[in-house]
């Protein structure tokens, strides 16, 4: 086996870890990271594992209460996909040259880097998918007891997505079509497969005796998002990296299929349609393959590496790297003023981005409703928000709004209000939708972010409902819902 060189992953990840460093508290907080920073301990919720939302409030507790506190779990886990992938690129045969091209190109590529960027639970998935097939790249061409480290991180995965699951799904489906097939009769994928079960068990415990909401989650997104998720699916492939990266990681898919000394590991090229063909079924995301992609790059840098042995192709190649690194970087990262960042196509392009922007502005407009109350109806007061990052703005940022609700995914649990309230602030609700549920509604005012960018919230409704028409536990069961 080649060895590694650990030069270039280490001059990556120091690259990549400070502009990370530098970069990742310049907008604000996404709408996902405000909800898991209102999530309580706990070994599942409805929409998803415990682990990322205990990443992130354990790196505050270590680092301080701030949004740069808050992400530094990305970083890490970035910096770890980098390792983890050229070590897949050592596994199937690359050298200095090859290891080089899979750190840097990989580096500041595409999805990864706004993974890098925010604290999402597909950052922390990107970590265990790939670390999942690097264990099953050695099981399969070396040694089958590295099943057992398979089980191992898929078990820790369990805590963070089920989407492990959808992996392992593929590559048993792949192995069966493609070899070695004997593989499937392997003692020690069994028992990777058992260790795997063990480590998740509380929280596939939590999720069957709370009726398996994540099951139910899926099937609301599936209707609301599922159409636009098929569409998105297969055009977004050649952009989860970058346009200019495309052709490396091909050349690791036909690699697989074409060179005989990868044979023991064929099966992985024949799991990405698998996959493929699994998420544009369920509606899923587009990126639900990308730790698959990572690990085609990382393979595809072996033949890419070798085809540019002369200076000319070398000299292509690092300009398409740096080609690539230019545009995700002005995609993916906060480098565009948010003053500006509205009269630019990069909202549209990256939707991450407008879900950072606007939460502060938000949070005065809805105090500002809650200051023009009188200061006996303001005592009675609670505001309830249409979604969990418009809660967890207010949660944040609002120091005069009232106790905050949202019947959105977990934060249902935390409810209902408290009979006393007789006084609801709405953020984002429809109120022709819940005026029913009281006495009179009344639309005060509508959501601006100030910097023209077009997100969820821009131009919602606040509104101001009074007399609720049943007691809280009654009616709380009117709010929620899943997406």
């Amino acid at each position: 086996m080649r060895p590694l060189h650990r030069l270039h992953p280490t001059l990556a990840s120091l690259a990549l870890a400070a502009v990370l460093a530098l970069t990742n508290a310049r907008y604000d907080y996404h709408r996902d990271e405000l909800y898991f920073l209102m999530l309580e301990p706990a070994w599942g919720y409805v929409d998803q594992g415990p682990l990322t939302p205990l990443l992130g409030h354990l790196s505050i507790a270590a680092f301080g209460n701030t949004l740069w506190a808050f992400r530094f779990p990305s970083i890490l886990c970035l910096v770890g996909v980098l390792w983890l992938a050229a070590l897949i690129t050592r596994e199937l045969g690359g050298g200095k040259a090859a290891q080089a091209l899979c750190v840097w190109g990989l580096a500041f590529a595409g999805v990864a880097l706004a993974f890098g960027h925010t604290l999402a639970t597909a950052t922390v998935d990107l970590v265990v998918w790939t670390a999942v097939l690097l264990f099953a790249i050695r099981a399969l061409m070396r040694d089958p007891r590295w099943w057992l480290a398979v089980g191992a991180v898929a078990g820790v995965g369990l805590y963070n997505k089920h989407l492990v699951v959808l992996l392992f799904l593929g590559l048993g489906a792949a192995l069966l079509a493609a070899g070695p097939r004997q593989a499937l009769a392997s003692k020690w994928l069994w028992a990777g497969a058992a260790l795997a079960l063990v480590i998740g068990s509380p929280n596939l415990v939590y999720q069957a005796t709370h009726g398996w909401p994540q099951l139910e989650m899926a099937t609301a997104i599936r209707e609301t998002d599922g159409e636009e998720n098929r569409i998105l699916l297969l055009p977004f492939q050649f952009l989860l990296l970058g346009v200019f990266l495309v052709p490396v990681w091909f050349a690791g898919i036909w690699g697989l299929v074409r060179r005989p000394e990868w044979r023991p590991v064929r099966a992985l090229a024949v799991a990405y349609p698998v996959l493929l063909a699994v998420v544009l079924a369920t509606g899923g995301q587009f990126y639900y393959t990308m730790g698959l992609v990572v690990a085609f790059y990382a393979i595809g840098c072996v033949p890419a590496a070798a085809w540019a042995r002369g200076s000319a192709r070398r000299g292509l190649l690092v300009g398409a790297v740096a080609l690539n690194t230019a545009a995700s970087a002005v995609v993916a990262l906060p480098l565009i003023p948010v003053a500006a960042i509205g009269d630019t196509p990069v909202p549209a392009m990256n939707s991450t981005v407008p879900d950072q922007i606007g939460w502060q502005s938000y949070a005065r407009q809805v105090e500002a409703v809650f200051a023009s109350l009188p200061p006996e109806e303001a005592a009675h007061t609670v505001t309830i928000t249409a979604n969990y990052g418009e809660a967890g703005a207010l949660d944040r940022y609002a120091t005069q709004s009232g106790p905050v609700y949202s019947g959105h995914n977990e934060l249902h649990a935390y409810g209902p209000p408290p009979e006393t309230a007789t006084t609801v602030i709405t953020v984002g609700l429809p109120l022709e939708r819940v005026a029913g549920f009281f006495e009179e509604c009344t639309a005060v005012g509508e959501l601006d972010n100030h910097v023209g960018v077009d997100n969820e919230e821009q131009g919602a409704t606040i509104g101001v409902c009074r007399g609720p028409d049943r007691p809280w536990s009654e009616l709380w069961p009117e709010f929620q819902h899943y997406s």
